[in-house]
């Protein structure tokens, strides 16, 4: 019996330290902490140090959102190149990773068409529509201790609602073409955003339920208790491969 009660305080201590060690290390990376603190040292004022944090955060989504689009449409083309058997992006850049900017700024130049008979109102509004909620739900996602926009309480079901709204501007593009080969285009477009959805936010919220609660902060921190082994792919590993496989899938 001595024993056993000898475990149990073992245990409860290692969970103190555990969480005491997880809570040091979510400290050491409070960014806003260390970059208002080095201004100060510098010589500026609190209030002018806070102001210039203000955004920085913003600043950091809009970089790590272009950033990821980069690499990730520069691995879609290198890898369905390898699978086709060619060579890919290559003279743009090192190893053709500059490819996707030589696209972007393309698409930027080329001349703005629009049907001579379809809407021109909605067939403007409808790409501004699908790409708005992509970078309105990063808004919510922390990159660090205090590196987020929008610190919402109910952060993932504001992703969720905000990423519902793109197939509505597929549809509005597709329709706005006053084309019925466009239509039924965008109707197909809305069908398999739609269809992916449904496992991509059933998934999301499987986790919510584990971890009581909606703010993607409090998520993240709740997986800092036993550190790597803590993270929510442990707890839902069919649910973290389905999102994978249905985020894979909508892009």
């Amino acid at each position: 019996r001595q024993s056993s009660v000898i475990i149990k305080n073992t245990k409860l201590l290692f969970k103190k330290l555990l969480r005491k060690r997880s809570k040091e290390m979510l400290q050491s990376l409070d960014l806003q902490s260390s970059f208002i603190y080095s201004l100060v040292n510098l010589g500026l004022s609190e209030n002018i140090a806070s102001l210039l944090w203000v955004p920085l955060p913003i600043i950091a989504v809009v970089v790590g959102a272009f950033l990821g689009v980069l690499v990730v449409v520069w691995l879609e083309r290198k890898i369905s190149a390898g699978v086709q058997q060619r060579i890919g992006p290559e003279y743009a850049g090192p190893l053709g990773f500059l490819q996707p900017v030589a696209d972007g700024i393309k698409l930027l130049v080329k001349e703005d068409i629009i049907p001579a008979k379809g809407d021109p109102i909605l067939f403007t509004l409808g790409p501004a529509i699908v790409v708005i909620p992509i970078f309105l739900a990063y808004t919510v996602i922390p990159f660090g201790e205090n590196l987020i926009v929008a610190n919402l309480n109910i952060g993932i079901f504001f992703w969720i609602a905000i990423s519902s709204v793109a197939p509505i501007g597929l549809l509005m593009a597709g329709y706005g073409s006053n084309n019925k080969y466009a239509f039924i285009g965008g109707l197909r477009a809305v069908a398999q955003s739609i269809s992916y959805e449904i496992p991509l936010a059933l998934c999301v919220l499987a986790i919510t339920l584990m971890t009581n609660d909606l703010s993607t902060v409090e998520i993240v921190e709740k997986q800092g208790t036993f550190g790597f082994l803590s993270w929510n792919i442990w707890r839902q590993p069919i649910g973290f491969i389905a999102f994978l496989i249905a985020a894979l899938a909508e892009c």
